[in-house]
C-alpha cells in the first residue's frame, strides 16, 4: 500500500510538472550538504566543468574513488535511500517499473556518472544521450530527488551490492 501511495504521488507530481509547463530547467538550488567534500573528491566549481563527458556525465563528480571491495556500511545507508526515494520507480532486477531496473547499473556506468545523474538529474536528462534514450522507453522524466552527495555515493555502493560486488 505504501509503495502504491508513493507511486501515485510521484505520478501526480510528474503530471503537474508537465501540465504546468515544467521545462526541465534547474532552479539553481544545490542538493549537496556541507561536509560532502570527502565524497566529492575531484569535484569542480560549477563554472569550471569541462565539456560534457558521456562517461562521467554532467555535474561536480569527476573522480570518485571506489574500492574493489564493497563497503557494507555505505551499501546499507544506500539501501535506506533506495527504499525511501527510488523503490517506487526502480526494481533491483533488470525489469522496468516506472524507470529502468537497476541490475547491472554499476557495471554499465562509472560512479561519477551515477552520482552526477542522481544529484544533477535535470541537466543529465537534458544532455546525456543514454538518459534520453531511456526517457523515450520509459516515457517518464525522473524527478530530482534532492539527494545529497553522501547519499548519492551510498546509493552507488548499494547498486554495487545489488550487482554482486562483495
Amino acid at each position: 500500500m505504501k509503495k502504491l501511495l508513493v507511486m501515485v504521488s510521484i505520478s501526480v507530481t510528474l503530471l503537474l510538472t508537465y501540465s504546468c509547463g515544467g521545462d526541465g530547467q534547474s532552479d539553481g538550488t544545490s542538493s549537496g550538504t556541507a561536509g560532502d567534500e570527502t565524497t566529492a573528491k575531484g569535484a569542480e566549481n560549477s563554472g569550471n566543468n569541462p565539456a560534457y563527458d558521456p562517461k562521467r556525465g554532467q555535474g561536480k563528480f569527476t573522480n570518485v574513488e571506489v574500492s574493489d571491495k564493497l563497503n557494507p556500511e555505505m551499501a546499507a545507508a544506500g539501501e535506506k535511500v533506495y527504499n525511501v526515494k527510488c523503490s517506487g520507480c526502480h526494481k533491483l532486477t533488470d525489469e522496468r517499473l516506472v524507470g529502468p531496473g537497476w541490475k547491472g547499473v554499476s557495471s554499465k556506468h562509472k560512479a561519477e556518472w551515477v552520482m552526477n545523474f542522481v544529484t544533477n538529474t535535470d541537466e543529465m536528462i537534458d544532455k546525456d544521450p543514454q538518459v534520453q534514450a531511456q526517457l523515450e522507453i520509459c516515457m517518464v522524466r525522473m524527478p530530482n530527488q534532492n539527494v545529497s552527495d553522501e547519499a548519492a555515493r551510498n546509493v552507488y555502493e548499494f547498486m554495487r551490492k545489488n550487482d554482486g560486488i562483495k
